[in-house]
């Protein structure tokens, strides 16, 4: 049974999603403020994380940022700020999903099981494997079983989301593909002409990899068509 951690400090919201996520055979439990769910991450095991932003003392930003030096299991978003800058803001946290306050909690269930299917997938019972698979494009090593991505033999840190994107391309060197192929590919959901999330996940890529965005080494942009990794 996945266990998903819900940090909220409205203990209303916080008990709605924990019965929507127990009903669905989830084992949930809630924290009020970013200390508590910093401590709690550090010492439970959980495969996933729902996160407000605005609670007291350690805003839910602070914690993303913090939670991605020791775990990298997906970290769902909750916001009242609407605006492509906050959604821009959180993604850079090091977020992989983000919802707006109000939301439907049948859909914030239907992301949660899409974002664990992702993680689950490549990290079997929540622990990464050891060995498998491997990519090398150009001193970045890419570790399909491990989940673990290298430049130069220094990690990169990246989302669940960022590393299913990036493998993604490292898989289909010299293909070209969409946002909107992407999108479809890791979301498993249909794409809005007006969504940039993927935008944003190439974005952050990019800065962990140190690429420039105007002549990048690895992730390409072909414009007017997405985005590739380049055969040698």
């Amino acid at each position: 049974m996945e266990k998903i951690l819900v940090a909220d400090d409205d203990s209303e919201i916080a008990e709605l999603i924990c019965t929507y996520l127990e009903n669905d055979g989830f084992a949930a439990e809630t924290a009020r403020d970013g200390m508590e769910t910093l401590a709690m991450l550090r010492s439970g095991d959980y495969q996933l994380l729902i996160l407000d932003i605005m609670m007291p003392g350690i805003d839910g930003l602070e914690v993303c940022r913090q939670l991605r030096k020791f775990m990298n299991i997906p970290v769902i978003m909750l916001s009242a700020k609407s605006q492509d800058i906050d959604k821009i803001t959180g993604l850079s946290f090091g977020a992989d999903d983000y919802m707006i306050k109000p939301f439907n909690p049948l859909e914030l269930l239907a992301r949660v099981k899409s974002q664990l299917r992702r993680y689950l997938k490549f990290n079997p019972g929540g622990n990464p494997a050891s060995g498998g698979d491997i990519i090398d494009v150009n001193g970045l090593m890419i570790d399909i079983k491990s989940h673990e991505v290298t430049l130069f033999d220094k990690i990169v840190k990246l989302t669940p989301i960022e590393f299913d994107i990036l493998s993604l391309l490292a898989r289909n060197r010299g293909m070209v593909f969409s946002s909107e192929a992407i999108f479809s590919s890791i979301w498993n959901e249909k794409y809005y002409t007006s969504n940039n999330t993927v935008i944003m996940h190439i974005r952050n890529i990019r800065e962990k990899l140190g690429d420039d965005t105007k002549n990048p080494r690895y992730i390409k942009t072909i414009w007017g068509v997405g985005y590739k990794i380049e055969k040698e």
